[in-house]
């Protein structure tokens, strides 16, 4: 199994490795906990994508062979136990757009073209609907409802976070489920870490108006540049929104400290494939039944 550079001795228990073959997945043990969905986070590993995009590239927008990507969606859903027909997929624009996506949506985005643009976010309470966001140094952001039996997965990039996409997601479920945020498990993925993000001045001076006194950028090591805190943005997002602290898992895992392992932007100069979160409700709650 890789050996993954983390960034705390106990994030292993936030964030757990897992192997099927050739392939190695992400999980939250916190989710896992809740009984009630599948998910995970991929890795580089296990596909059939080559170069650049070697191997488990999830992104049709790459310049990948599509057969490549629809073979490893195939294996992805092979380890979730669900079809690739079961799958939505968001069409990433750095918004704070959300879109309540239902069993008419399966396939979008992976066998069937979307009728929707600019979504960087997907909420549902219909088990069995795979939601799926695209990552490459950008935070994923994972929410379970036990209560309501809904679920939202979100990209959020630096302008989603100061835009606040994390309470965007929390609102979007209270008026679509009535999930109330203190019912909510939440979980901050693998992206880049604040001593990978370097940003401009003018990014800085946003953050510190959304989250004034808090330590989320930092000076940098060149005049007029700054270290971004992603992770501690989103996590005071979400407890911003109503959700308790112990309720939120955030990642220890840097995309940029490993490049070899998950696809990253910055690392790789833009020469990558994407990497995918996906979540659903498990068929066993279907409020049906």
């Amino acid at each position: 199994m890789y050996h993954i550079v983390r960034n705390s001795a106990e994030g292993a228990e936030l964030i757990k490795q897992n192997q099927l073959g050739d392939l190695e997945y992400l999980t939250f043990p916190a989710l896992c906990d809740t009984g009630m969905v599948g998910h995970l986070f991929t890795t580089r590993t296990g596909g059939v994508s080559t170069g650049d995009l070697a191997s488990m590239n999830l992104s049709f927008s790459r310049g990948d062979n599509p057969a490549n990507v629809v073979e490893n969606y195939r294996r992805i859903c092979e380890v979730l136990g669900v079809e690739a027909e079961d799958v939505v997929a968001s069409v990433q624009t750095h918004t704070t757009n959300i879109r309540h996506v239902t069993a008419a949506d399966k396939g979008k985005g992976v066998l069937y073209p979307q009728d929707y643009q600019d979504i960087d976010g997907l909420i549902t309470d219909e088990p069995g609907v795979v939601l799926a966001c695209f990552y490459a140094d950008c935070v994923p952001l994972y929410f379970v409802d036990p209560v309501k039996q809904a679920i939202g997965l979100a990209h959020s990039g630096w302008r989603g976070t100061v835009n606040g996409m994390g309470a965007h997601m929390v609102q979007a479920m209270k008026e679509a489920f009535g999930s109330k945020p203190r019912d909510l498990i939440a979980a901050v993925g693998p992206s880049i870490c604040r001593d990978c993000y370097e940003v401009s001045e003018d990014v800085a001076m946003e953050f510190q108006g959304v989250f004034p006194g808090e330590e989320v950028v930092c000076p940098g090591r060149e005049p007029a540049k700054y270290q971004l805190d992603l992770w501690l943005a989103n996590r005071l997002i979400l407890e911003r929104a109503g959700i308790h602290r112990e309720n939120i898992s955030v990642t220890d895992i840097c995309t940029c400290h490993n490049p070899e392992y998950l696809f990253s932007h910055r690392a790789s100069h833009g020469k990558r494939g994407n990497l995918a979160a996906f979540l659903y409700i498990l068929n066993k709650f279907s409020k049906k039944a």
